[in-house]
């Protein structure tokens, strides 16, 4: 598979929109989807935010394989990452985000404190990479709808600071995607979540990949949603036996559609697809 590559006009724009706004934040909060974990970050932002103090947020922790997901946690905590799984759309969400963030910022509130200077908002910028969750969670921190939510890669275009509650002040930023995939992995993840647009990659090798996860990690998901699936197959005959025994006749298309919506939909259970020590989408 070639390497992917694309960089529009808006995405240059937002990249410099995060250089230009890190001086006016205390924190990064990098969201990223508890399913890929790694995938969903964008390396190019680790750049730019370089040592200013980061929030890791594994955002959709309940479409996400729990074992899994704090395995993810431990691990970034190992590094020095202060890290949470949420799910964005939860009550608690601005609790738990609010707390973590005074935990992150303590020994600078505590700094400025023994200056005389009471800081009692923390700001912080959302950054991540499209689809990863940050209109839902901008709302969910604000108490109100005011990002546009969309179910599509884009839909965020400008930026805005929102006061979630007297502790915190949020400042949204675009979704920027990196201008190439070094790796295909990185790609065909991105593709099976949602995360890129859909006509970007074959459908046929994002179902091939998802269904070799699902092969691999969750066999049984397999079996329960597909009773007459044969796993000692190798993926395109299992894709051209079900086509078949779903009545598509030889409309793969069909399928690939119904297999990938599936897994998006949660269909096939909770799932992950970085896996620690796995390698690939490793961005870090």
């Amino acid at each position: 598979m070639a390497t992917i590559q694309w960089f529009p006009g808006h995405m240059s724009k937002a990249r410099r929109q995060v250089q230009d706004s890190l001086k006016h934040v205390d924190f990064v909060t990098v969201l990223v989807d508890a399913r890929l974990p790694l995938a969903s970050q964008n390396p190019m932002l680790d750049k730019i935010i370089g040592d200013k103090p980061r929030l890791v947020l594994l955002n959709k922790s309940d479409l996400a394989d729990p074992q899994l997901t704090k395995d993810w946690e431990a691990l970034f905590r190992q590094q020095g990452l202060a890290t949470l799984a949420i799910t964005a759309k939860e009550n608690q969400t601005v609790k738990l985000v609010t707390q973590q963030a005074k935990h992150l910022m303590a020994e600078k509130i505590e700094r400025l404190r023994s200056r005389g200077i009471k800081k009692e908002t923390l700001r912080t910028m959302i950054v991540g990479i499209p689809n990863v969750g940050k209109s839902t969670l901008m709302n969910r921190l604000a108490g109100k709808k005011i990002a546009v939510v969309g179910n599509k890669p884009g839909v965020t275009k400008g930026q805005q600071w929102l006061k979630s509650n007297k502790d915190l002040e949020i400042l949204d930023t675009p979704g920027i995607l990196w201008p190439k995939f070094e790796d295909e992995k990185v790609g065909l993840k991105l593709a099976l979540t949602g995360a890129i647009k859909d006509n970007l990659l074959p459908m046929d090798e994002v179902t091939i990949f998802g269904i070799n996860h699902f092969k691999t990690y969750y066999p049984d998901r397999l079996k329960e949603r597909f009773k007459t699936i044969s796993l000692d197959q190798e993926a395109p005959e299992i894709i051209m036996d079900l086509t078949r025994q779903l009545g598509f006749r030889d409309d793969y298309d069909r399928f690939y559609q119904l297999f990938v919506k599936e897994v998006r939909d949660g269909k096939l259970g909770r799932y992950t697809l970085d896996i620690p020590g796995e390698g690939d989408g490793d961005n870090q």
